[in-house]
């Protein structure tokens, strides 16, 4: 089957998420499924193949198969408390094909869609703390030009630094600049936007393409550091 091409997503893509949330059983979801095939999952696709060129071009190494980088929207409920069987939110990224084990050290972009918000970003999301002490070597080695590149494509453009700090902060010398980026056990950074008119058009995906190439920069440094 050839894969959709992206339009943008439409109102009833994010009325979905909504109903869902209130009727999540397989009942509902079952007599809705074509709704979620048509606005939901295949502009998913079709987002994906628009975005494929220009993340090849960062990283020719990402895993550019759609049904490997696109979220499933069934919970696997087996070992958790909460017993919904559906996702309320979908996500897409671009990472490097590896173990379950190993992705975690590796840096990924990311896009998460929900009913009233979505999310793009950039990180290592359970990294090893060797590879975070390799990163953090590497931005006091490089300090100077990791503040004035990120200040500019990453702070600049809205994106905040997250990750879980330090009880107690890890001794250094750095300004206090870096010390967002240096007391984390992980690290991404992500900018949350509302859902609006935009995403209702196929430019949407120049939008996303616009925002991640402007990362490519800190994407080759935490690739680079913790290799």
């Amino acid at each position: 089957m050839k894969d959709p091409v992206f339009k943008g997503f439409s109102p009833k893509t994010f009325q979905f998420f909504s109903e869902l949330k209130e009727n999540n059983n397989k009942e509902w979801f079952d007599a809705h499924k074509h709704i979620y095939e048509s606005e939901l999952l295949n502009p998913l696709k079709g987002l994906f193949q628009a975005l494929y060129p220009i993340m090849y071009n960062i990283d020719a190494e990402f895993e550019m198969r759609a049904h490997r980088a696109i979220s499933r929207i069934y919970r696997d409920t087996r070992f958790s408390h909460n017993k919904d069987p559906y996702k309320t939110f979908m996500w897409m990224t671009f990472q490097c094909p590896v173990s379950r084990e190993e992705w975690k050290d590796l840096p990924g972009y990311f896009l998460e869609l929900g009913e009233s918000s979505y999310t793009l970003g950039l990180g290592l999301f359970q990294p090893k703390k060797k590879v975070m002490d390799s990163l953090r070597d590497a931005i006091i080695y490089e300090s100077e030009e990791f503040q004035r590149i990120t200040q500019e494509t990453v702070l600049d453009r809205g994106y905040t630094v997250n990750g879980e700090g330090y009880k107690r902060p890890l001794p250094n010398d750095l300004p206090e600049y870096f010390q967002q980026w240096f007391q984390r056990k992980g690290i991404w950074v992500e900018k949350v936007k509302p859902i609006e008119e935009e995403l209702y058009s196929g430019s949407f995906a120049d939008l996303i393409i616009e925002d991640f190439k402007a990362l490519e920069w800190l994407y080759n440094f935490m690739k680079e550091a913790t290799e």
